[in-house]
C-alpha cells in the first residue's frame, strides 16, 4: 500500500512540470481575399499568438478543399514562387503573422467556385502542442493600394 502511494506521488511530481508547460493559441484577423472566377486556389492569412509558456508549431490546416497546405513565398530575381513548408514555429509569448508575400495558407482546388466577398471559409489549425483551433476566414476584397503584383 505504501509503495502504491509513493509511486503515485512520484508519477504526479514527474508529470507536473509537463502539465504546467502549455501552449495557449489565439487567432485574430483571419481573412482570405476574393479570387477571380477562374482561380484554382486562394490564400488565407491571420495572426497566431501563443500566450503559453511552451513553444508550439502549426503543423497542418484542415478545410473542405481537395488540398490545403502551408506555404511561404520566396523571391528570386524579382519572381515570386510559393513553396510548401512543413510547419510554422509559434514561439511562446510571440505572435506570428501570415501575410500576402510571406507565410500563408493555400486552399487548392476551388474548381470554379471562387472566394467571394462576404463568404466565410471554415478551417481547423492543427498544432504540435496545443489543441486543434477551429477558425473562420472572412473573405474580403483585396486592398489594391497595399498590394502589387
Amino acid at each position: 500500500m505504501k509503495f502504491t502511494k509513493l509511486a503515485t506521488l512520484a508519477l504526479f511530481v514527474l508529470a507536473a512540470p509537463a502539465a504546467m508547460a502549455q501552449s495557449i493559441i489565439t487567432v485574430t484577423e483571419a481573412k482570405a481575399f476574393a479570387t477571380a472566377p477562374s482561380a484554382m486556389a486562394g490564400g488565407g492569412f491571420m495572426e497566431i499568438t501563443n500566450t503559453g509558456t511552451t513553444d508550439d508549431m502549426l503543423i497542418a490546416v484542415e478545410a473542405d478543399f481537395p488540398r490545403v497546405a502551408i506555404h511561404t513565398t520566396e523571391f528570386t530575381d524579382g519572381v515570386a514562387r510559393m513553396m510548401h513548408v512543413d510547419s510554422i514555429p509559434i514561439p511562446a509569448g510571440e505572435t506570428v503573422t501570415l501575410t500576402p508575400g510571406g507565410l500563408h495558407v493555400m486552399f487548392m482546388g476551388l474548381r470554379g467556385d471562387p472566394f467571394e466577398v462576404g463568404e466565410k471559409v471554415d478551417a481547423t489549425l492543427i498544432f504540435e502542442v496545443a489543441d486543434a483551433v477551429p477558425i473562420v476566414f472572412n473573405v474580403v476584397e483585396r486592398d489594391t493600394a497595399t498590394h502589387s503584383n
